[in-house]
């Protein structure tokens, strides 16, 4: 029996972790959520799972879910709050792995408090990876924790993986749709609007990865998390639009043979591959042989997608680089979605904050932090 603290219990990632606990109760159960603002789900899963821990983003939410689990009779729940309630959830005697699912870098002190006190991490959380991955590995070799991820693409990648040595690969190539822009012309890039955006052809996902995917932004993201996780230098990595989505990443190794990982396009099937790592759990999430009966692959354009091309000179630098490539999308984003800066805006923004920042190699969770502030900052500053 696996007992697992869930962060970000009430986002999609983790109601899919937990409709995968009640699909296989014999295999898991709660330990710990991490619920974020919504008291309302947080209720609602507390009273379901019946956890040790629950933490609130902040104190006065976290009164109000403890009033409420007392009027509906549930006991033995402690409530806790805040950066420091992620870490005692993240960090709990009683969970053994943690689904580490908080958006951005809100998790990311958790993530690194879960690998220092030894528990396995299934990670979804991409950002945690792109702005500290070498901090996170490094702490992850040195007490022998496994970080396997939950992101499709790199869940595809950990299992070719599983058939040859490091030694033995020679590229990996990370799919990606291609978003709702991949045949737009150019010329109307410009009046692209947020409903635009947010029509992602394939996933079902929150505003800002959906965002990201249309201007391809994730995927560099992903470029970057692949390096840290498999250990691999940028030029390993390469990037294939593949509009279909069914083949979620392929492994190429040095002898010419290219691995490929193909399953639906369901996030049930990493989390579960993760929580039961190495075991193979039989589940109805099945594959129709008949969606490979067409399949597109083309090279990227990097004129049509420049945070790609960002992403990738971003993970040449690495370290502070890499840290202000997150940060200063996740600004730019949001002043898009508000309507503040056109789709161009976008990758236009964080240029310049890359060009602003300094090389640096931060070497502890608060110095990430730190320059995670600083670029934002700027690009808050460049958009005024």
């Amino acid at each position: 029996m696996k007992r697992l603290a869930i962060l970000g219990s009430t986002g999609s990632i983790g109601q899919s972790t937990l409709s995968i606990v009640e699909q296989f109760p014999d295999r898991y159960v709660v330990a710990a959520l991490a619920a974020g603002s919504n008291v309302d789900v947080a209720l609602e899963q507390a009273t379901r799972w019946r956890p040790r821990i629950v933490s609130l983003a902040t104190e006065k939410l976290a009164g109000q879910l403890a009033v409420r689990l007392a009027q509906a009779g549930v006991t033995g729940v402690e409530v806790v709050h805040g950066t420091a309630g992620t870490v005692a959830c993240a960090t709990h005697p009683e969970a053994d792995f943690v689904v580490s699912a908080i958006v951005g870098v809100a998790g990311l002190e958790a993530t690194h408090a879960a690998i220092l006190a030894g528990k396995p991490v299934g990670l979804p959380n991409k950002e945690c990876m792109v702005a500290a991955g070498e901090i996170l590995t490094a702490a992850a070799r040195q007490r022998n924790v496994p970080i396997l991820p939950i992101d499709s693409e790199h869940n595809a990648v950990h299992q070719c993986l599983r058939v040859g040595s490091h030694s033995e690969v020679k590229t990996i190539w990370l799919t990606a749709s291609g978003g709702p822009f991949r045949q737009l012309p150019l010329d109307q890039f410009a009046s692209i609007t947020p409903e635009q955006a947010l029509k992602h052809p394939t996933w079902v996902m929150g505003r800002r990865i959906t965002v990201d995917s249309a201007t391809m932004l994730n995927k560099g993201l992903e470029v970057i998390e692949a390096c840290r996780l498999f250990d691999l230098a940028p030029s390993q990595v390469k990037v294939t639009v593949h509009p279909q989505s069914t083949v979620h990443s392929l492994v190429e190794f040095v002898d010419g043979s290219i691995l490929a990982q193909i399953s639906v396009t369901d996030m049930r099937l990493p989390i579960l591959y993760a929580l039961a790592y190495p075991e193979r759990p039989v589940s109805s999430l099945t594959f129709d042989l008949a969606a490979l009966r067409h399949l597109d692959f083309e090279p990227p354009d990097f004129e049509r997608f420049p945070c790609l091309r960002l992403a990738f000179e971003a993970a040449e630098k690495g370290g502070a680089h890499c840290i202000a490539l997150n940060a200063a999308d996740e600004v730019a984003v949001e002043a898009f979605l508000e309507r503040r800066i056109p789709f161009p805006g976008i990758p236009r923004t964080i240029e310049r904050v890359l060009a602003a920042t300094p090389e640096a190699h931060p070497t502890t969770i608060a110095e990430v932090l730190a320059r995670d502030r600083e670029a934002r900052q700027t690009a808050h500053a460049l958009l005024k």
